[in-house]
This record gives C-alpha cells, structure tokens and sequence, in this order.
C-alpha cells in the first residue's frame, strides 16, 4: 500500500512563476544552464545520445532543471532541445529494457545512481509533456533493473542515494499498481545506506584533512534529509524522524551561519572558511520539498526559503554564468589555491572560484534543479484545497471539487514582508486556503488578524468571486551567535552580509578539451573596500531599494543594512583565505556605518564578525 502526501506537488502544466521569481529563471534560461548543451562537452556529446563524452550522471542532472525550466517559461527552442535529448535516450533503450549508456560487459560495473537519476528526470518530463512513451519505457528499465539488482547489489553512489530511486517507482505503481515495484522499493532500503543506524551510531564529528566518505559526503547527506520520508510512504513510519535527527547532528555540529552544513567535500565542521559544496544546497532543497509534501509540516517550508534566498543564490553568480563549487561564509577574496596549500579537507584549491566547472564538473550540471522545482513548490494541492506553500510570487490554476480556481501570490518577499494571496474560482467552490505564515517573522497579521509564524493558517470559506487575502508581516533585526566568539546578522528571511566593492578578473583557457571563455570562463574576485570589520552597536537600519536587472545583483540589491562597525586587524593569507576567527581584535579606528547586503546577493562576503 502506498500512502498520500499530506501535500500534492503540482506540475508545470499547472504553475506558473511571476515577478522577480520569472525574472530568476529567465536569468537562469539566459546564463550557462539554458546553454549548457551548446558548450560543454559532457552533454553536447555525452554517450547518452550517441557521443562519446561522459555517460553516467551529467545529461540527467542537466535535463532534471532544464526541462522544468523550458517548460516553466514556455519556451519553444527550449522545449524543442530537450525533446531532442529524450528522443536520443528512449532510442538506446535496449531491448531487454537496459537504459544507461555503456555495454554489455560493463553493466556490473555501472553505478546504477545514473538509472535512478534519468528515472526522475523522465517522470518530471512526463509531467511536463504527457508524453504517452515514458511510462512503458520506465516499467521496462524498473524491470530490468529488478532483475539485475538480484545479481548485483548496490555500491558507491546507488547504495548511498537508494531512496532517489523511490520517486520513479512510485509514479510507476501509481499508474500499474503491482507488487513487485513495492518489492524492489523495500529491497532498495535493505540494500542501501541506513542512514537512521548512521546517525545514531557513527561519530559525525570528527574532523580529518584527506578523509573522504560516501557516508560523510555533503551531496548524500543532503540528499539522504528526505531518505525515510520517501520511504515512509510505505513503511509507515513517522516521515520527519530521521531528517530532524540529521538536521540535529548537522546543524549543531557542521553548521553554518546561513542554516546549512558545511562539506568541501565531507563534512568540513563549523568554521566560516570550510565551504559547502553547491550541489548540497541544490539536494537539500529538493528534499526539504519532498519533506514539506510528504508531511504537510510547514517548518520544512522555512528550512527550503532559508536556502532559497540566502545559500543557493550566493553559489552562483547573479547573470547564473559561472557558479563555485564550495561557499564560504568568510570569503573576502575568490583565488586559485595551489593545491598544496589549500584549507578545504578534500576538495582542491579552484572550488570557491567561479567558473564554468571548478574543481568538478557535478554541480555544472545539478545547479540547473534549484530555481525550477522551488519554483513548482510554491503552491501544492491539500487534502480540502489549496496549500500557499512558499512565499514567493507566482501564480498556479488548481482544480477543486471540479472547479478550476487560479490562486497568485503576488510579493517581493523576501525583500519585502508583504504579500497578498488572490483566489479567482471560475464559480463558487467552498474549500480551504491553507497559508503557510514563514517562521522568521517576529509576528504577523493576515486580513488584520493576528497569525502565528511558523504554522499553515486556514481558511475556510465559499469563494465566489475574486478575493484578496493580505499577509504582512514584522521583522526583527538579530545578531545570532556563531562559534569563535563571532555573530551573523538576520533579519526575518534573510541573512546579511558586509557590502565589498568586487573585481573580477577573467580566466580563459582550454582544459581536457573544454573551452572557458566569456561568459563561461573562470574568474577570480579581489576585494577593491575593507572588508575587515567587527560589529560595535546592535542598532541598525533597515533600507528598501529598487531591483536591479539580476534580482541578487551586489551592485544593485533590493534591500540593505546598515550597521555599525570598526576595522580590525584580521588576517589574510596570500591566497585570500582570512582567519577563521581574528586573533587581534582591536579596533583600527572610530565607529562607522557599513553597508550589509543579503549573504544571496554577494560573490565575495564577511558575514560572521565579532562583536566589539
């Protein structure tokens, strides 16, 4: 038996994005991920279609955003090209159902991670298009898989991401409801990682240069947030378990001031200057979108903003050209690390540079999924009517009781603390409005009536006609504490980093056959303002600004700070990687205001501090 989703997930056919969110993914379509295909070897050619380029995990990542993203704009040439790649790959489908490209004699060797992976990108495609192909092309590979699963169990990358595979197997059982695809899910989790004996058993905190991990490594781990939540569907066990048991131990352990971990590659501990790789960010929300659906709690609804508006924007640069690998909280400066002497556990000297594929070329391609499926999380369908899931401008047309109802958000938040919800039934339809109020208010008010943050607030009502339900909201300026005796700057969504005038300095040269040049060549980025501050007054101010072409552009952000402060003697190598914690804290000279802008719209950042 497979349970329902306390929330539904809708699809492109159903959801549409709007305001600064459109404007996102037209920079998104406009930037390397609507391009990808045209200049990077590994899915211009990959083996997936005929090539002879990477064959494994690149196209699928690719396809799992571009094709929501196409679909989401409406673009004719963007729908067109990813036609083209699923064509190519249901064409080398073999007859006994195999669908990963490689021979027969390296199948024992494949990681079936690629199988799980194109199985997610043809059920988001089918959703997309209806193609009437794509269910009996999964029902012969899941079938074949099955068989080939009893010979060859799960390693590496399959045994620690079994539960991806949960999200093909499931449309597939909804749509043929036979037993043997519940057998295989169950074999999956006996078969995989258990993440729950992880957890409670494993020292997660043991921090070692060189050390390297499946189980430690930061993409599984993000991924793995929504492992017994998928599986829950039927196990029947409590959905968000496992996921607070992680966050506890992540969070607490390995935390960083913008509500993620760190891992660069493993995790890296709590220090502002161990990275977190840009992948993780892009995993962590899509599982805190499967845990928001699968439990109807809305607390996930804040972990996935938190990451949305702060973490994953500050990974990719504003025209989304050139990404990092790894984040820092504390970068003052983005350099290429000698090898030999750089600070990250595992990862190599180029990762917090921007550039077309730094350090490795996973996060090329897997960047592409954030803004789309964030995008399709922002209404999801309730058990008695509509869910108002995230706070973000778009607008969805949702069938209720067989009455088509057009439901919009209109809202810059996070930039702003308003939004107003309008219904728009095509004739009266009695349901329930379900309002997620964002946690990181200090209080709010919906059609003037005080709301509790951090809760669905429900409303229940014949809607005949056009209605406006008005959210707004208070936030409150917070200096939390950070380790080393450092604080961070929040206020209500969004976490605020020191304003650093940037240069950035181009790279182009050619590598294993791979061009970079601009747009999509490498950069590095040196401060031209101090960046060396320390905190000296709690008492700030909170401005508004009008949004630049790019809506998390440094140069021009919507919302800023400004804080007082007094420069410090803190120290910096000569690769651009400053102390974790300044050991002189003396201040340098007077008080002054410093501009603070969202941590999402900064390339270079200090944003842990002390407070003098």
């Amino acid at each position: 038996m497979l349970k329902k989703n306390k929330l539904e997930m809708l699809t492109t056919n159903e959801i549409r994005p709007a305001g600064w969110l459109k404007r996102q993914l037209e920079v998104q379509a406009m930037g390397l991920s609507g391009n990808l295909d045209k200049i990077w070897p590994d899915v211009r050619d990959s083996r997936w279609i005929g090539g002879d380029r990477e064959g494994w995990e690149r196209v699928p990542y690719w396809l799992d955003g571009f094709i929501p993203l196409a679909w989401l704009l409406d673009d004719a040439d963007m729908k067109a090209r990813a036609v083209k790649y699923i064509d190519a790959i249901i064409e080398r489908q073999q007859p006994d159902g195999w669908i990963c490209p490689c021979g027969d004699s390296e199948r024992k060797q494949y990681d079936m991670w690629a199988l799980f992976l194109i199985g997610k990108v043809l059920v988001g495609y089918y959703q997309c298009s209806g193609d009437g192909r794509i269910e009996q092309v999964l029902y012969r590979a899941f079938r074949n898989f099955r068989e080939h699963i009893n010979r060859n169990t799960l390693f590496n990358w399959s045994a620690t991401r079994w539960y991806e595979a949960l999200v093909p197997i499931y449309w597939l059982y909804e749509r043929r409801p036979e037993k043997w695809l519940l057998d295989l899910a169950n074999l999956l989790y006996v078969e995989g990682t258990d993440y729950r004996k992880l957890y409670q058993t494993f020292p997660m905190d043991k921090i070692e240069k060189g050390k390297w991990s499946y189980t430690e490594h930061v993409v599984n781990t993000a991924m793995a947030l929504k492992a017994e939540a998928l599986y829950s569907r039927i196990s029947g066990q409590d959905p968000e378990e496992l996921a607070n048991l992680m966050l506890g131990v992540l969070l607490s352990r390995h935390g960083m001031a913008v509500g993620h971990f760190t891992g660069d590659e493993c995790l890296a501990g709590d220090s502002p200057i161990q990275g977190s790789e840009c992948c993780g960010v892009a995993e962590a929300m899509y599982s805190y979108e499967h845990l928001l659906a699968v439990s109807g709690n809305p607390v996930w609804g804040d972990y996935l903003e938190r990451l949305a508006y702060n973490a994953f924007p500050a990974t990719v640069s504003p025209d989304m050209w050139t990404h990092q690998y790894d984040q820092m909280t504390n970068q003052p400066q983005c350099r290429n690390i000698p090898k030999e002497e750089a600070h990250y556990l595992t990862n190599g000297g180029e990762s917090n540079q921007f550039g077309l594929e730094p350090n490795f070329g996973c996060c090329t391609a897997n960047f592409n999924q954030a803004w789309p499926k964030f995008a399709l999380s922002a209404f999801m369908k309730s058990e008695n009517g509509i869910a108002v899931t995230l706070i973000t401008p778009a607008r969805a047309r949702i069938s209720v009781e067989g009455t088509e109802v057009e439901v919009e958000t209109v809202t810059d938040y996070p930039f702003d603390s308003r939004a107003v919800i309008i219904v728009r039934p095509e004739k009266p339809v009695t349901f329930e409005l379900e309002v997620r109020v964002p946690g990181c208010a200090k209080s709010a008010e919906m059609e003037g009536a005080p709301v509790t943050p951090g809760t669905f607030h429900t409303i229940k009502r014949e809607w005949r006609e056009a209605a406006e339900i008005s959210l707004s909201m208070e936030f409150e300026a917070e200096f939390r504490k950070r380790p080393n005796d450092l604080v961070a700057l929040w206020r209500g969504p969004l976490l605020y980093s020191v304003a650093i005038d940037e240069k950035w300095v181009p790279m182009e040269y050619c590598r294993d056959g791979v061009e970079r040049k601009f747009p999509y060549c490498d950069y590095e980025i040196f401060p031209m303002s101090k960046w060396n501050y320390a905190f000296c007054d709690t008492n700030v101010t909170f401005h508004k600004n009008q949004m630049g072409e790019f809506p998390f552009d440094p140069a021009v952000p919507p919302v800023h700070i400004m804080a007082k402060a007094k420069e410090i003697p803190w120290n910096i190598s000569r690769w651009g990687v400053c102390e974790a914690s300044p050991k002189d804290r003396r201040p340098l000279g007077e008080k002054a205001e410093i501009k603070m802008i969202p941590y999402g719209c900064t390339n270079i950042r200090m944003t842990e501090l002390p407070m003098l």
